[in-house]
């Protein structure tokens, strides 16, 4: 459809006929998101009523939702390759409109800083401390404990903007800065704690990035789960997907949603999860 052929669409969202309303709904919607700038300007209109403003909220809502859900398939169906932009697209679902190559420029800068301070053949611990060096201090991130469960936490924008998150963003974005340093450092799914792990062919060792970076063995992860009345399993010292990680950072944000009773988001992101899971 050309543009007035949209904007006459759009018109008719305030028709008296309900079945006219009912269809150009319908209609408005297999269009996708080329359609909402032009509801968007609908929307602006001072004349309309508080009724059809929510109503072309919803529809922007239900056409932002219908993409975000398209990009997460896409993602996942094509390898799940790219942690950033699994994350970007966990971003969008609270920020639509968000640039991925935003994300990918602020991530670049992060990493030039840190590999302006590695040596050639740097020990694995001495690379590991200078990291922490400039994680924690130069660029001050740290745990966001006053605000935990906050739908922010699972925000990679938010989390890069405030320097606060929760322990699976802070250790995604350490993760992602050290990868691109070519260091051997993935995620690992423990029970209430994510972490990242140091693993090559001769060395492996843990590190908790939401407690500054504090380095661990794996006697430590046997204590850690001795105290939470748990066998020891291989998921909890082994480096877990990019997939793996984005279903943790979804069931955080369901779980942030609960705690504020947003049962509409609940649902929305629980079936975003099921994608995952299919």
């Amino acid at each position: 459809m050309n543009v007035a052929e949209i904007k006459a669409l759009v018109s008719l969202l305030d028709d008296e006929d309900v079945e006219v309303v009912s269809l150009v709904e319908t209609k408005i919607r297999s269009l996708g998101g080329e359609v909402i700038p032009f509801l968007e300007d609908r929307w602006e209109d001072s004349s309309l009523s508080p009724v059809m403003q929510r109503k072309i909220e919803d529809i922007i809502h239900g056409l932002q939702y219908q993409a975000f859900i398209g990009r997460l398939q896409a993602w996942y169906e094509t390898g799940a390759k790219d942690l950033l932009e699994g994350l970007w697209v966990i971003a969008t679902y609270q920020y639509p409109e968000l640039s991925l190559e935003k994300l990918r420029t602020d991530l670049d800068q992060m990493y030039f800083d840190v590999w302006q301070e590695f040596r050639d053949n740097m020990h694995p611990m001495d690379e590991v401390k200078t990291l922490n060096a400039i994680f924690f201090q130069k660029f001050k991130f740290g745990a966001n404990t006053k605000h935990f469960h906050a739908a922010s936490n699972s925000m990679i924008n938010v989390v890069m903007d405030a320097k606060k998150g929760n322990p699976i963003s802070l250790c995604a974005i350490y993760m992602l800065i050290a990868q691109k340093i070519g260091m051997p450092i993935y995620g690992v799914n423990l029970p209430s704690l994510f972490i990242v792990t140091y693993k090559s062919e001769r060395l492996q060792f843990y590190i908790n990035v939401f407690n500054k970076g504090i380095v661990f063995s794996k006697s430590d992860i046997d204590n850690y789960l001795a105290q939470l009345n748990l066998e020891p399993n291989d998921t909890f010292y082994e480096p877990c997907s990019n997939a793996d990680i984005i279903r943790r950072v979804l069931r955080n944000l369901i779980l942030s949603f609960e705690k504020v009773g947003d049962h509409d988001k609940v649902k929305e992101l629980e079936q975003a999860l099921q994608y995952l899971l299919d």
